[in-house]
């Protein structure tokens, strides 16, 4: 088992909600201005087709704003050709009313039309926003260092590619429109009220501080209950993944009454936050519309009134009266808006948060690269500006190497050792001793606080990361497959490998055997869990992968730790002709499998404490003695 145990058993965190509009992030941005400002750096890429929107999106709103005014006239002439008919004076004058209408339509085809391409060109920017940030989480995921990975929930990743970056998408698409559409709309209909009747105008816009006010104080008791609503969440889909990938331990330990407590609590909590923030936030919309339904009353009154002094026309009261209405929607909107901004900016934090991650220490500026050549593996690099070539042997040395992944409680303290060129060496001692720590210092998933490991003599962050794990190659005792063919896995250590290597790897690594069992054979396709093979099954694979990769340095970390006797036995022949010529690590528990090693190290506290062959370690009756009679006993 590795040193280092994260999260408990068969916890992977929360893969975030099963698809987009589930749940736009609630949470409150920290820094609501520089999150924005982040994004809008993101939009700067797309000048033109915001502009683009923001012409069209005007253009759509002015054409609607003047409909209400032009509809006056055919009222005011409908009007005026009545009372002429009453008073046999006149009659109605169906050719202007008709012009007007035709007016109208056009008026409101451009509209729609103006919305129509304004969308359009909207949703592919909110569209090409998220694939970018998509794209830059991901290749931000392979910059990251392995330590990123050990301290941070894979469903915590996983939610700001999904959850988060959703967010965006939808809300910018719908925040952006809004507000240009919004604001368009509050400046032109209050310049067509102005036209109708500054008085009444005056006494529509004393509703607008009184819908401001109630929505501010609406929005800010809401906010605090976002934030749990995103924590809570998060809790759900954690238990939600714990609970399936574990449902062969929580029904062998008899734990399903736990799980359902557990996440019973969960969900209530998740339940209670969700209610209260959306029922806070749904309250702004009836409150902004009561206030506005109010107005437009008040407006009814006073036009009644003009209308009755002969101040103004039946046509422009109408005209008012849907302005009125036009009046109160942006109004609402703009609330609306601001809490949308909100979610926004916190999904964004998120993502920017994730992206701003510190990276792998950067490459050395003059690095040193592996390479295969048809004589043999050499190594490049450039000495006092000249480049050099010489063949790689693949000799290691740790020189007091100190390491903590936390540097004040070191686990290595000072590891020396000097492994020559082709030695096979194994690593044993008690669980947490530091073994797998080693093998992960010299493949540079972690760098080492003090001292140095050394590759052929030279220091291993010099080479680029790239090179250094071309050179080794790993069996790690947790496999990792993915969803594909048994042969894609395999080649997964040489994607240009042919066919028949692969079949040479599979070969000795004894996969060959039961992949011809198999119905598809070697296209038999794993599925995404690796739960249609065997364990054993699974680590025949990932060593297959190693025998192809053809590593100079050979590291395998409890390789057979899940493959019953006999299978191991046929490993154990295959790993003797894999490691003939090669540098070779072997991590065992089981001791029985490393007697023929020309050199063990036994590690406790994270120092070498015993060094030798096997039977000079027995005879020294140590702790070396001491672990392995100890495996023996009952026999």
């Amino acid at each position: 088992m590795s040193e280092r145990q994260q999260n408990g058993p068969g916890f992977r965190g929360p893969r975030g909600p099963g698809g987009p509009g589930v749940m736009m992030t609630g949470e409150k941005a920290k820094d609501l201005r520089g999150s924005l400002k982040k994004l809008l750096g993101y939009l700067g890429a797309y000048r033109k087709q915001i502009a683009a929107v923001l012409i069209f999106a005007v253009g759509s709103t002015v054409f609607s704003i003047i409909g209400p005014k032009v509809l006056g006239r055919a009222t005011n002439a409908l009007a005026t050709g009545i009372i002429a008919m009453a008073r046999g004076t006149g009659e109605i004058d169906f050719a202007y009313i008709g012009r007007i209408v035709l007016w109208l339509l056009g008026l409101y085809l451009l509209s729609a039309v103006f919305g129509y391409l304004q969308s359009y060109i909207m949703a592919g920017v909110s569209n090409d926003v998220t694939y970018r940030l998509r794209r830059d989480i991901s290749e931000k995921i392979h910059r990251l260092p392995l330590k990123y990975f050990e301290s941070t929930s894979q469903g915590e990743v996983l939610s700001r590619v999904t959850n988060d970056v959703d967010a965006i998408s939808q809300n910018l698409n719908q925040s952006i429109v809004q507000i240009i559409t919004s604001v368009t709309t509050l400046i032109g209909v209050l310049i067509m009220m102005l036209t109708i009747s500054p008085m009444m105008t005056g006494l529509s816009v004393l509703i607008v501080p009184c819908s401001a006010i109630l929505s501010v104080l609406i929005i800010k008791r809401s906010q605090k209950y976002f934030t749990g609503q995103q924590k809570y969440l998060g809790e759900v889909n954690g238990s939600i993944e714990e609970t399936y990938g574990g449902q062969t331990v929580i029904r062998a330990f008899r734990g399903e009454e736990r799980a359902r407590v557990k996440f019973n609590g969960q969900n209530d909590q998740l339940y209670l936050t969700a209610w209260k923030s959306q029922f806070l936030s749904g309250l702004i919309m009836p409150a902004v519309n009561f206030i506005g339904n109010l107005g437009y009353v008040m407006g009814c009154v006073v036009g009644a009134a003009r209308i009755a002094a002969g101040a103004l026309d039946l046509g422009d009261v109408q005209a008012f009266l849907t302005y009125i209405r036009s009046f109160n929607q942006p109004i609402s909107q703009v609330a609306n808006i601001s809490n949308v901004l909100q979610q926004t900016a916190a999904a964004a934090e998120r993502v920017f948060e994730f992206l701003a991650q510190p990276e792998e220490v950067a490459e050395d500026p003059a690095p040193i690269r592996f390479a295969r050549t048809a004589a043999g593996p050499v190594l490049r690099y450039t000495e006092n500006g000249v480049p050099q070539e010489r063949p790689f042997r693949g000799t290691v040395e740790f020189c007091h190497v100190v390491f903590g992944y936390d540097p004040q409680k070191p686990v290595i303290r000072d590891f020396s050792a000097f492994v020559e060129a082709g030695q096979k060496v194994a690593i044993v001692g008690p669980t947490g001793a530091g073994k797998t720590t080693i093998v992960k210092l010299l493949m540079r998933f972690y760098d080492v606080n003090d001292g140095c490991i050394l590759l052929d003599g030279f220091d291993i962050r010099r080479y680029t990361r790239e090179s250094l794990r071309a050179a080794l190659g790993m069996v790690l005792q947790d496999t990792w497959l993915y969803g594909d063919t048994i042969r894609e896995n395999i080649r997964y250590g040489d994607r240009a490998a042919s066919d028949a290597q692969v079949l040479a790897a599979a070969q000795a690594a004894r996969v060959d055997h039961f992949a011809r069992t198999l119905p598809g054979g070697y296209d038999d396709e794993i599925n995404e869990e690796s739960s249609n093979i065997s364990a054993g099954q699974k680590q025949l694979i990932t060593i297959a992968r190693a025998v192809l990769a053809d590593p100079q340095v050979l590291i395998l970390d409890e390789a057979t730790s899940s493959v019953d006797t006999k299978t191991e036995v046929d490993i154990q022949h295959a790993m003797d002709h894999l490691m003939q010529g090669r540098t070779s690590f072997i991590i065992a528990h089981r001791l029985s499998t490393i007697r023929d090693c020309g050199t063990i190290l036994m590690m406790r506290d994270g120092d070498i404490v015993e060094q030798g062959s096997h039977q000079a370690l027995l005879a020294r009756g140590g702790a070396y003695a001491e672990m392995y009679n100890s495996q023996f006993e009952s026999a």
